[in-house]
């Protein structure tokens, strides 16, 4: 049986359904992963088919938000929207779908035939519990989380019309919008699968049925991979570190950034390592390491703390490794997954990434690596993670789908 993922987005949008894949490829399923050609040896490097898809968010790294980011993220879909069908046309006996490719790959599976499953990496399901975690905004009552929950898919929804409406047409379909589609999902219970930990977000119990927390999806990595030979020699000698980097945030940005961390890690007395990501951070000396992509599950577990921007992989790469935070939220879903550490106990308050300064990063450095208690909340949050199965749980469902 073939089965078809499609995401689209950053690296940490794209990396935890490498591990998916592989998972799914071990039990006996011929997997590829649609996704922009940027990714492509993450996706073979998982054993994995490569389709390509059109869109890439690496030229879109900089740091946008409010109309800017409802503009970028348009031209992403629409961009998307024309060549995805062009991915989905080698076949496939099941699609599964991610957060940004859903609302198009519904109309595919509609015209084809094929059945589908979301595979979310976002809690976007309105719900009394919580705001829409692209708003940033905090609680603002559950009559009104869940208000504001369904005017951000209505917004989302204005964002892929267009892109829908060409895709339908290419299909040689009846038009739909991007809003009647939703509704005819949700009155159908659609499946939807959460590949977060419940240790974050536990599932609502105002969400309809269909929609499950099943845990991560973590990133495929070769077991026989080892770090690269100078961040050994760092690690080996002096005190555990501190990484400070920013994903796929903030390009252009670097050479601010890189000053701020310096001089934050040498006011905390700490080491540094920078992780250069698309900001392109950069610094020398005898107590700080600047290095590039390497696997958060051999680097995290053997560090001080983590400074990061609080995308949703990294959050729970450094859980994982029962590692304290200091968060930097940038944009989108990032203030939430922030907000949520520091509920835990594993993080300090987030740090508006347009209010970092060294001062305040050094502060937030020296409370989260002297205080104990934020390592141990990691720790907790840890072995919860450990307890799930993501994967796993997502196999039950593929085979339920496909024998049922």
């Amino acid at each position: 049986m073939k089965i078809l993922i499609a995401a689209a987005g950053s690296r940490g949008d794209v990396a935890p359904y490498t591990g998916l894949g592989a998972a799914l490829r071990r039990a006996g399923y011929d997997v590829a992963l649609a996704t922009a050609d940027t990714f492509a040896p993450l996706v073979r490097d998982a054993g994995l088919e490569f389709r390509s898809l059109p869109a890439d968010t690496q030229a879109r790294g900089g740091v946008v938000g409010g109309r800017a980011l409802m503009r970028t993220a348009a031209a992403f879909i629409t961009e998307l929207g024309q060549g995805f069908a062009d991915a989905m046309a080698e076949g496939a006996d099941l699609v599964l779908l991610s957060t940004t490719t859903a609302p198009l790959g519904w109309h595919l599976a509609e015209a084809t035939g094929i059945p589908s499953l979301g595979v979310y990496l976002q809690p976007t399901a309105p719900t009394g519990d919580f705001p829409p975690v692209v708003t940033g905004s905090r609680s603002l009552g559950r009559l009104a989380n869940r208000a504001t929950g369904r005017f951000a898919l209505h917004m989302a929804d204005r964002v892929y019309e267009q892109a829908a409406a060409g895709l339908r047409r290419r299909l040689q379909v009846p038009p739909a919008s991007a809003s009647t589609m939703r509704r005819r999902q949700e009155r159908a219970h659609w499946p939807i699968l959460y590949g977060f930990s419940t240790a974050l977000v536990p599932r609502p119990s105002d969400w309809r049925p269909g929609l499950e927390v099943v845990g991560n999806w973590w990133p495929h990595h070769d077991p026989a991979e080892r770090l690269p030979a100078d961040v050994e020699d760092f690690l080996r000698a002096g005190p555990r570190p501190v990484v400070i980097g920013f994903g796929s945030m903030a390009a252009g940005d670097g050479e601010r950034l890189s000053e701020i961390a310096v001089r934050a890690l040498r006011r905390a007395g700490l080491r540094g390592i920078l992780q250069a990501g698309s900001a392109g951070l950069a610094a020398d000396g005898d107590d700080v390491l600047t290095i590039g992509d390497v696997p958060h599950t051999l680097l995290f577990p053997r560090l001080a703390a983590v400074v990061h921007h609080a995308g949703a992989g990294t959050t729970a790469a450094a859980l994982r490794a029962a590692v304290p935070a200091v968060t930097v939220p940038v944009t989108a879903d990032q203030p939430f997954w922030a907000r949520r550490l520091a509920a835990l106990g594993a993080a300090t308050a987030p740090i508006p990434f347009w209010s970092l300064t060294s001062e305040r990063l050094a502060a937030a450095l020296d409370q989260v690596v002297k205080q104990q208690a934020f390592t141990r909340a990691a720790t907790r949050a840890a072995r919860h993670l450990a307890s799930e199965d993501g994967a796993g749980l997502t196999l039950k469902a593929v085979r339920q789908l496909t024998d049922g």
